[in-house]
């Protein structure tokens, strides 16, 4: 079992930045592969980034691309989510996901077994 809390969300005006945090915990999640997604208001949830714990699998979605950066504290078993720039398009819901096994690609949300909370992050103009 896995379990992660994510936290950093708020309020930014377009331009700014944030750095989401996902902390991690369970006896080996270590060995699995870790994605951000987002989810706007009546819109399908969409990969943001991924990362494995040793640097790998690590890919971006092309909307976010030189605007985020994904990262891992290994020592503290949490993921970050820095992201520049921030625009309105950006307003969503994020989540924390983590997959044991990814036989086809991280940017697929039915790859991943566990789940966050999510945090809400809200770009203003």
């Amino acid at each position: 079992q896995v379990q992660l809390v994510e936290s950093g969300g708020g309020l930014v005006q377009s331009g700014g930045s944030l750095k989401l945090s996902c902390e991690a915990s369970g006896r080996t999640v270590s060995s699995y592969v870790m994605g951000w997604f987002r989810q706007a208001p009546g819109k399908e949830r969409e990969f943001v980034a991924s990362v494995s714990w040793s640097g790998g699998r690590l890919y971006y979605a092309n909307s976010v691309k030189g605007r985020v950066t994904i990262s891992t504290n290994n020592a503290k078993n949490t993921v970050y989510l820095q992201m520049n720039n921030l625009k309105p398009e950006d307003t969503a819901l994020y989540y924390c996901a983590a997959a044991q096994v990814v036989e086809t690609t991280t940017e697929d949300r039915y790859e991943y077994d566990y789940w966050g909370q999510g945090t809400q992050v809200t770009v203003s103009t």
